[in-house]
C-alpha cells in the first residue's frame, strides 16, 4: 500500500503561482512513477503530468507545458507540482497518483492522494 497526502492548493490570482506538494508513505516510493490529475466540477479527472522513478523523464499535458513543472525528491518521498502563469481555466481540484508504469489515463494508477483544491480567480 501507498499513502498519499497532497497540500499547497489555495485561492491566486490568474497569473499567480502555486507549488503542490505529495507526500508519500508505505511502499518505496522510489519504485512508482508519480503523476498529477485534475478534475473540475463536472468534468472528467484529466492527466496533468507524470515523472518517472529516477526523475529522468517527466511528461506534461499541452494545456499545462511551458507553465507546470512536476519534480521529485526521492530522499524525501515527494512529488511536486510547480505552477507558474495560472489561468481561472486551471480551476481543479488536483490529486496526485502512484503507479509501477507511466500512463496518461487516469484507471492504471493504483495509489490516489484525497486531493487539494486549487482555485484561480480572474
Amino acid at each position: 500500500q501507498v499513502q498519499l497526502v497532497e497540500s499547497g492548493g489555495g485561492l491566486v490570482q490568474a497569473g499567480g503561482s502555486l507549488r503542490l506538494s505529495c507526500a508519500a508513505s508505505g511502499r518505496p516510493f522510489s519504485s512508482y512513477v508519480m503523476g498529477w490529475f485534475r478534475q473540475a466540477p463536472g468534468k472528467e479527472r484529466e492527466f496533468v503530468a507524470a515523472i518517472r522513478r529516477s526523475g529522468g523523464s517527466t511528461y506534461y499535458a499541452d494545456s499545462v507545458k511551458g507553465r507546470f513543472t512536476i519534480s521529485r525528491d526521492n530522499a524525501k518521498n515527494t512529488v511536486y507540482l510547480q505552477m507558474n502563469s495560472l489561468k481561472p481555466e486551471d480551476t481543479a481540484v488536483y490529486y496526485c497518483a502512484a503507479d509501477l508504469a507511466f500512463s496518461s489515463s487516469p484507471g492504471p494508477y493504483d495509489y490516489w492522494g484525497q486531493g487539494t483544491q486549487v482555485t484561480v480567480s480572474s
